[in-house]
C-alpha cells in the first residue's frame, strides 16, 4: 500500500517507519528539519515529499499539532475521496489543554472542513514510546493491546483496521466519529498515565469482558 505520512514528529516518524518495514510504500512530509527528514526517510527505506505529494498515496496519515492543521492542509491541496487516517488531537501549544470538546471534537471539526475526505481517527490515544516494542512483539503476544479507532466511512475504517494490526495491535472498532469528543479526552487519560505517572510511557490498553 502507498501510504503518505504528513507530520513527521514522534508519531509520524514511528507508524511511517512501522509500515515501511511491514511492506507498505511510505512517504514521509512536513518537517521544520529538512536534514532529519531525508534521514528518516532513509533509515526507514521511504522517500521524502511535499505534503501535495504524500497526499497522492492510497492512505494518508495525518500526524501534525493541531496547531499546524491549517498550514498543512493549505500544503496538501485537493484530498476530496482519499482514506485519511487522523491522529491529531486538539491540544493548545502547552499540550496541556484540549481546545475542542466535548460537545463536538477535532475529528468532526476536520470532517466539517473537508467533507469529502473519508475520514478515520486512530492512533491519538498510545504514546509513541511503546510502538516499536508492540511491533517487534507483534507475533508473540497474545492477546494484543488494543487500538481504538472510529470513524464514519466503513471503508476508511476498514483500511485502519488492517494498518493497526500491521503495527501490532488489536483494532478496537469505538463507533462513530462523534464518539471524537468522548475519545479525545481520553488520549488526554493516556497521555496523564504515560508522562505523568510512574512506570514510564510504554503504556497499552486492553477493554476486556467478563462472562
Amino acid at each position: 500500500m502507498k501510504i503518505g505520512v504528513i507530520g513527521s514528529g514522534l508519531m509520524g516518524a514511528k507508524i511511517g517507519t512501522i509500515w515501511a518495514r511491514a511492506g507498505h510504500q511510505i512517504t514521509f512530509s512536513y518537517s521544520r528539519n529538512p536534514s532529519k527528514l531525508e534521514r528518516l526517510a532513509r533509515d526507514a527505506g521511504g522517500k521524502v515529499g511535499t505534503p501535495a505529494e504524500a497526499a497522492q498515496a492510497d492512505v494518508i496519515l495525518l500526524s501534525v499539532h493541531w496547531s499546524r492543521i491549517d498550514d498543512v492542509l493549505e500544503q496538501v491541496g485537493e484530498l476530496s475521496g482519499k482514506v485519511v487516517i487522523n491522529c491529531c488531537v486538539p491540544l493548545d501549544e502547552e499540550n496541556a489543554n484540549l481546545v475542542v470538546g466535548t460537545t463536538t471534537s477535532g475529528a468532526e471539526k476536520l470532517a466539517e472542513r473537508l467533507p469529502h475526505v473519508r475520514w478515520v481517527s486512530a492512533f491519538n490515544t498510545s504514546p509513541s514510546e511503546v510502538l516499536f516494542e508492540v511491533f517487534e512483539g507483534r507475533k508473540t503476544r497474545s492477546p494484543r493491546p488494543q487500538m481504538i479507532y472510529y470513524g464514519d466511512d466503513e471503508w476508511a475504517k476498514k483500511v485502519a483496521r488492517q494498518l493497526i494490526s500491521d503495527v501490532g495491535y488489536e483494532p478496537l472498532d469505538t463507533g462513530a466519529l462523534r464518539n471524537a469528543r468522548f475519545v479525545e479526552p481520553f488520549a488526554m487519560v493516556t497521555a496523564e498515565l504515560a508522562y505523568s505517572q510512574p512506570g514510564g510511557p510504554e503504556l497499552v490498553y486492553r477493554f476486556d469482558r467478563l462472562g
